[in-house]
This record gives structure tokens, C-alpha cells and sequence, in this order.
């Protein structure tokens, strides 16, 4: 299951880059499309840190930046539909897979707090 999540938060942040390739060459799209990048390609890097977390709290912690990251792709994803005036199926994807990626990070923290509540 890691294995298969870094792949897809990879996957994501390499399709937001190719969907900002799309839009045109202008000081508007420039910023949101860097905004877009940056925080998509921070879902996978901090889900690859979380895998290396040296404490449940640790985990817990790089696990709120993969879902706040991913949370923020959204917004910038909604932006870019805003400004272009239509919503193509490759952005529908994206943010459907951010939304998922979100729900993933939620659900495994909710296990570790409750694992941690336990101890």
C-alpha cells in the first residue's frame, strides 16, 4: 500500500505539471500554475517523509502537510478551471485524485490517533 500511494502522489504531482504545460504563457496563469506545482509535488514529498517518521506523532505531523497540500491543490486547481472558463476531464481527474488523497491522509491518521490513544 506505501509502495502504491507514493506512486500515485507521484503520478499527481507529474500530471499537474503536464496539465500547467497546457495554459498559456502569461504572468497570471505563470503564478497559479507555480502555486499548482509546488504544492502538488509537495503531497508526494511529504508523504515520502511521513514513511520515514520516527514517532506516531511524527507521522501524524507530515501527514497534516500531505492533506493541507493536497487540500490547497484543489484551491489552485479551481483557479485555473475559474480563470480558463471550462473544466477539461484531466482536470476533473485531479481533483478527484487530490480529494482521495486527502480522504487517505484523514483516514490514516484517524488510525494512528486512535492507536496512539490506546498505548
Amino acid at each position: 500500500m506505501k509502495e502504491e500511494l507514493k506512486k500515485r502522489m507521484f503520478r499527481f504531482a507529474v500530471d499537474c505539471g503536464k496539465l500547467c504545460a497546457t495554459f498559456p504563457k502569461s504572468r497570471e496563469y505563470n503564478a497559479y500554475c507555480n502555486q499548482l506545482i509546488r504544492s502538488s509535488s509537495s503531497v508526494g514529498a511529504n508523504y515520502r517523509a511521513a514513511c520515514r517518521a520516527k514517532s506516531d506523532r511524527d507521522f501524524i505531523y507530515k501527514l497534516k502537510i500531505v492533506e493541507e497540500e493536497a487540500d490547497e491543490s484543489m484551491l489552485w486547481l479551481d483557479v485555473l478551471k475559474e480563470m480558463k472558463g471550462i473544466e477539461n476531464a484531466k482536470m476533473k481527474r485531479l481533483y478527484k485524485e487530490a480529494n482521495e488523497l486527502i480522504s487517505i491522509a484523514v483516514a490514516s491518521i484517524i488510525t494512528v490517533r486512535k492507536r496512539l490513544k490506546n498505548k
